[in-house]
C-alpha cells in the first residue's frame, strides 16, 4: 500500500492540506493500527495531522477502523458500563479520577478504566490505581471478571488495542502528541454497553467532540477535563454536555469566574498519599467535592436510563 497520496492530501500545511472522507480516513488509521506503515511516513502522516487537525470525516474514519479491531471487554447485565480514559496522571493536584470511578461504584454502576502513562513529568495514574488495589487486568476476560465480580476494572490500551499503544509510543520520539491521543480517549471497549468519558484539554476540542460524539451515536459525557484526566475539575464544576443515542442535552452548563485553592484538598500526588486522600474522601474523613459528586449522579443516569 502506498502512503504518499494521503500524505500528499494532509501534508501541505494548515492551509493548503485537504481532509480525507471517512473510508479513506479508515483505510490510512487501519494501516497505521496494523503496523503496515513504515516508520517514515508514520512520521509524516501523524505530524501532518498534527499541523492540520483532525477533521469530522477524520475522526469518524479513524473511529471505525478501531471499532473492527478493538478487544471487547463484557458488561454484566443491569447498567451500561461508564468508560474512563486516563492517559495523563497529576501533574499540580491530587488525581481524583478514582475517586470518581469509586462513587460510581458504590452507586451499582461498573467502571473501566482503560489507558497509557507515558509522562515522565506527571505521575502514573496506574501506580495510584495500584495503591488503592485495582491493578490493570492482564486482557479483556480479565477485565470482563473484575467488573462481574467488583463492578470496577482497569486495562491498558496495550491489551485492547495494540496497534494503537504503538501510536501512543511514537509520542517521546516526535515529541508531540499525534491523532492517536485524540482516539485513544474515544476508544469504546464496550460498544452498546458504555457511557465514554471524553475529557479535553483545550477549548477548541469540545466543539470538535461535540460533533464527533453526535455524529457517532452511543452514550458519552463530555467535559474539560482536570489536568487532562476525566474529572470534574474539584474547585469549579465545568459545563458537561451529554449525548444519548443522537441526542446531545446540557447536563449543567457549569460555573463561571475562577478556580480558587480548596484549602481541605490535600496537595500531595505521588500515588500512596494521593491514594489516602480518595480514601479519606470515601469514608467521609475529608469533604467530597462537589462538582465530582456532581459528575458522578450525571454519569449514573446516563448508564441507568433506558
Amino acid at each position: 500500500m502506498r502512503f504518499a497520496p494521503f500524505i500528499k492530501e494532509i501534508g501541505r500545511g494548515a492551509k493548503g492540506a485537504r481532509s480525507l472522507d471517512r473510508s479513506r480516513a479508515a483505510e490510512l488509521f487501519a494501516a497505521m493500527l496494523d503496523d503496515d506503515v513504515d516508520e517514515l511516513e508514520l512520521g509524516a502522516v501523524l505530524i501532518a495531522l498534527r499541523i492540520k487537525s483532525e477533521s469530522l470525516d477524520e475522526l469518524l474514519g479513524f473511529a471505525d477502523a478501531m471499532a473492527a479491531r478493538v478487544a471487547t471487554v463484557a458488561v454484566p447485565d443491569g447498567p451500561r458500563c461508564i468508560v474512563l480514559p486516563t492517559y495523563n496522571g497529576a501533574r499540580r493536584q491530587p488525581n481524583l479520577m478514582p475517586l470518581l470511578a469509586l462513587l460510581l461504584q458504590r452507586r451499582g454502576i461498573p467502571v473501566l478504566i482503560q489507558g497509557r502513562h507515558d509522562f515522565d513529568a506527571r505521575e502514573n495514574p496506574f501506580a495510584l490505581l495500584d495503591a488503592l488495589g485495582m491493578p490493570r487486568a492482564g486482557d479483556v476476560a480479565a477485565a470482563a471478571r473484575g467488573l462481574a465480580a467488583a463492578g470496577i476494572a482497569a486495562i491498558g490500551v496495550d491489551a485492547l488495542l495494540p496497534g494503537l499503544a504503538r501510536l501512543l509510543a511514537t509520542r517521546p520520539r516526535l515529541g508531540v502528541r499525534s491523532a492517536g491521543h485524540t482516539m485513544a480517549k474515544l476508544l469504546d471497549p464496550c460498544p452498546d454497553r458504555s457511557v465514554r468519558v471524553v475529557a479535553v484539554t483545550h477549548p477548541e476540542y469540545l466543539t470538535r467532540m461535540e460533533a464527533f460524539l453526535c455524529a457517532s451515536g452511543g452514550r458519552a459525557q463530555l467535559l474539560r477535563g482536570t489536568e487532562g484526566e476525566a474529572y470534574a475539575n474539584p474547585r469549579r464544576l465545568p459545563r458537561l454536555v451529554a449525548f444519548a443515542d443522537g441526542r446531545q442535552f446540557v447536563q449543567t452548563e457549569g460555573e463561571s469566574g475562577g478556580a480558587p485553592p480548596l484549602a481541605e484538598l490535600p496537595a500531595h500526588i505521588d500515588a500512596e498519599r494521593n491514594a489516602d486522600t480518595i480514601r479519606r474522601m470515601l469514608a467521609g474523613d475529608l469533604p467530597t467535592p462537589e462538582p465530582i459528586l456532581f459528575q458522578a449522579d450525571a454519569l449514573a443516569q446516563l448508564a441507568i436510563e433506558s
